[in-house]
């Protein structure tokens, strides 16, 4: 009797605690899915019954230094679907997603299929979405007819979409704004964060019918716009900079041109122009893969490098005058000069007899600035260069910077140095030289070369209000003021009586410098035959100067390759159209 009694009390207890067991595993399962799982439950439910949809942020313009009009907006639309609705809709209408993707394809130009796909957007838990964008940067017809098929759960609301005032303008500086609304080169690239605004967006409720709630109001987040970015180029300067870039290129039947004109006093840049060039506006009909869509994205002052040539030679000049080495011998130049055993041939076979060390830059004399690089050394040149910011980025607000070629003393052997001392052998990028030359014209110090002057936003009463403006000027002292206008004195004379004569302009003192430089061949590693890049960098007016420039031509084509005949006369057609322009509107207003 007694072990019956045992045995149930046993049954009681074991039944007890599967109960507790029981009942703390429930607890913990529910714990789980109320701690663990909550939030992503919670979000299913919510997705399935709300629906969210995008409202597109105004982005912000382009403007130049005047606030004239670069990049704008064009009043373009978005349409997305809710989906919830659609359903619903096509439900009623007896219509299948099928029909409705043929339906919209000839009106969207979009494959039907693609529309397909998106009619039947999952949520991640693999339901059936709520909400999705079909197509952006819809025009005006295509909306109207979009309207006109009358369709519940298909909206249209306003987008954002770019139109570039002057077409092929500016092309690889401005850049583009790809479908999604995104900056993906150029000035839209580097300030996409600023110019894109926050997207705002409209949820409402619904019943199992797809109805809005009558008792629930829409929850509406407002679109932040995007900021305006004001550039420091002046349109003025730009034009006459694009209309000289395009005649160098048909003129000399070249592979390209790029221009630059800067302020040397604080690094902005005024201008840059490459060309050629395509309209920005039709930017969609040009194929991904092809040399035209390179031309549009890729910026090749910035991005490409080449070696200087004889510009190059500003740089040697001034490290010999740092180092009070050279400046008072006699260089005698016979057409060539061996070096170990190496003929190195100056650009006039015949020779320019005896000269001093102002007449080696006045002539451009290859043979002298090698005997000038063998007096410096390798050391002091490198030195020279690498303070001047060669090897290295400038940090230029604009993407995709190159970083040059420098190599370093112990990569240079006696032909190397005397090659190198007129400017083969090493590789820049156009505004890296740009910002060695303004150290030059602004008397000794480096500024980091900018294209953006502020960020601002227009407020509630139409006035402007400037949230940000540039401040990244990297300044650093690195050479002697009373030095950079003694070299600046003997670049006048390349200008008015050596090989740069043909940018003289009467009235207007020009320090300046040509290069003729081979092009190498990244096939071969050699230089490649017949190809030649010409360049012709300056500033104006040579005691202060306020405008420096670099114009360089590609590859021109026949035997007058030269700078002195292909770089210097459209340099000398910029210096006389931008101060006439500064002349008629005043320093101040152009350069402030």
């Amino acid at each position: 009797m007694k072990r019956k009694k045992f045995v149930k009390k046993g049954k009681f207890i074991f039944a007890g605690v599967l109960l507790i067991i029981i009942f703390i595993g429930l607890l913990g399962r529910s714990g789980y899915i109320m701690v663990i799982k909550g939030s992503e439950y919670k979000s299913m439910a919510v997705e399935q019954q709300t629906t969210t949809i995008p409202i597109s942020a105004k982005r912000g313009e382009i403007l130049d230094r005047n606030s004239n009009e670069l990049a704008i907006n064009e009043d373009i639309y978005r349409v997305d679907l809710d989906l919830k609705t659609l359903r619903q809709t096509l439900s009623d209408r007896k219509m299948s997603f099928v029909q409705l993707a043929d339906k919209l394809s000839s009106v969207l130009n979009m494959k039907s299929k693609d529309i397909l796909k998106i009619l039947n957007t999952k949520l991640p838990n693999g339901l059936p979405a709520n909400a999705a964008l079909l197509k952006r940067q819809v025009e005006k017809p295509v909306m109207t007819r979009i309207k006109a098929l009358n369709i519940k759960g298909i909206i249209i609301s306003p987008d954002t979409k770019m139109y570039y005032v002057n077409g092929n303008f500016m092309t690889s500086v401005l850049g583009l704004v790809n479908f999604q609304g995104q900056g993906t080169s150029g000035v839209e690239l580097s300030y996409d964060k600023e110019l894109s605004g926050t997207p705002g967006s409209m949820t409402y409720e619904k019943d199992e019918k797809n109805n809005q709630l009558p008792y629930e109001s829409p929850k509406y987040t407002q679109p932040i716009d995007g900021k305006n970015v004001i550039l420091t180029i002046d349109s003025v300067i730009q034009e006459f900079v694009e209309q000289a870039a395009e005649k160098a290129l048909e003129d000399n039947k070249a592979k390209g041109v790029n221009i630059i004109v800067m302020n040397p006093q604080n690094g902005e840049i005024l201008a840059m122009a490459n060309k050629p060039s395509l309209d920005l506006n039709n930017a969609s009909s040009v194929s991904g893969n092809s040399k035209d869509a390179e031309m549009l994205w890729k910026n090749s002052s910035i991005q490409d490098n080449f070696e200087p040539g004889s510009i190059f030679k500003v740089i040697t000049a001034a490290c010999a005058l740092e180092n009070n080495i050279g400046l008072n011998d006699t260089y005698i130049c016979d057409g060539s000069i061996k070096i170990y055993g190496t003929n190195i041939h100056c650009w006039d076979l015949n020779g320019h007899g005896s000269e001093s060390f102002v007449d080696i830059i006045k002539n451009s004399c290859n043979v002298g600035f090698a005997e000038l690089g063998n007096k410096l050394g390798k050391e002091k040149l490198v030195a020279t260069a690498k303070k001047m910011g060669f090897g290295q980025k400038t940090g230029v607000d604009l993407p995709g910077e190159s970083t040059g070629t420098l190599r370093s003393p112990d990569q240079i052997n006696k032909i190397d140095l005397a090659e190198m001392s007129f400017g083969q052998g090493v590789a820049v990028n156009q505004i890296q030289y740009m910002a060695a030359l303004n150290v030059i014209a602004n008397g000794g110090t480096w500024i980091r070369p900018h294209i953006m002057k502020d960020i601002a936003h227009v407020n509630d009463s139409n006035n402007e209000v400037v949230d940000k403006k540039y401040n990244n000027y990297g300044k650093k002292t690195i050479y002697n003021a009373g030095l950079a206008s003694e070299l600046r004195q003997d670049l006048i004379k390349v200008v008015t009586e050596g090989v740069g004569q043909n940018a003289f302009v009467q009235g207007l003192d020009i320090a300046g410098k040509t290069g003729t430089a081979q092009v190498a061949d990244p096939t071969t590693g050699t230089y490649a035959p017949g190809k030649y890049m010409s360049s012709f960098a300056g500033m104006a007016p040579a005691e202060n100067p306020k405008i420096t420039l670099l114009v360089s031509v590609n590859e021109p084509s026949g035997s007058n390759y030269y700078a002195s005949d292909v770089s210097a006369p459209v340099a000398k057609v910029l210096f006389q159209e931008i101060f006439n322009y500064i002349a008629i509107k005043g320093e101040k207003n152009v350069l402030n």
